[in-house]
């Protein structure tokens, strides 16, 4: 069945910019985007290791990876392939071969609302895989699909290039065209937290923090 490709590659920032947020974590991200995106039912699958590129978009009928193969024709460094499986559980869309495949692209890593398989050789490794489960059962390969579209993504609406973040809790992503303004509010709010931990180990702590 057809795979639609909207565009073959996505516009990405300037490096510097990206590997900034290298450094910021998705919790103080989310709190500087009004607490309002972020993938839910997302978890990371990989042995551990920061995930920060941009949105290379995949949307494929549930348990299908025909889409996914093509992206993976297009792919190139720093692209997060950002799946929408539609959070089906019931067969994986990923596993060690096409993590390998993605890997050696330079992509940056994936991001599926789905399931992947090969667990445990994802597991070993600190290439970036977040997704809902985990499956030993195959998918189909017939389509149809799009490529870098707008999708969702556990209830978090991503479009091809955005800056895509996930750590130990989770996924964020955001438009590039905030990108400079969102990374200063991030790094001022990491200098506050790190000033408040300080005063509650050194016993100064006033309670400021419940009310920020």
């Amino acid at each position: 069945m057809t795979i639609t490709t909207a565009m073959t590659s996505v516009p990405k920032p300037a490096p510097a910019l990206i590997e900034a947020f290298r450094g910021a974590p998705t919790s103080v991200i989310s709190d500087n985007l009004a607490r309002l995106p972020g993938a839910v039912g997302l978890r990371p699958f990989h042995r551990g290791g920061k995930l920060v590129g941009t949105a290379f978009t995949v949307r494929t009928r549930p348990g299908d990876n025909l889409a996914i193969h093509r992206a993976l024709e297009l792919v190139g460094p720093g692209d997060v392939i950002v799946v929408d499986g539609g959070g089906d559980k019931t067969r994986a869309l990923v596993g060690e071969i096409m993590k390998t495949i993605a890997e050696y692209r330079g992509a940056a890593g994936y991001v599926i609302d789905g399931a992947i398989r090969d667990a445990t050789a994802i597991a070993a490794g600190d290439y970036p895989c977040f997704a809902r489960a985990a499956i030993h059962r195959g998918p189909y390969k017939s389509g149809p699909g799009e490529i870098n579209v707008p999708v969702c993504i556990g209830g978090m609406v991503v479009s091809p290039g955005d800056i895509v973040v996930g750590d130990e809790d989770g996924v964020v992503s955001f438009p590039q065209s905030i990108a400079s303004t969102l990374l200063e509010a991030v790094r001022a709010q990491i200098s506050r937290e790190e000033a408040t931990i300080v005063s509650i180990k050194e016993g100064r702590y006033q309670g400021s923090y419940g009310k920020s």
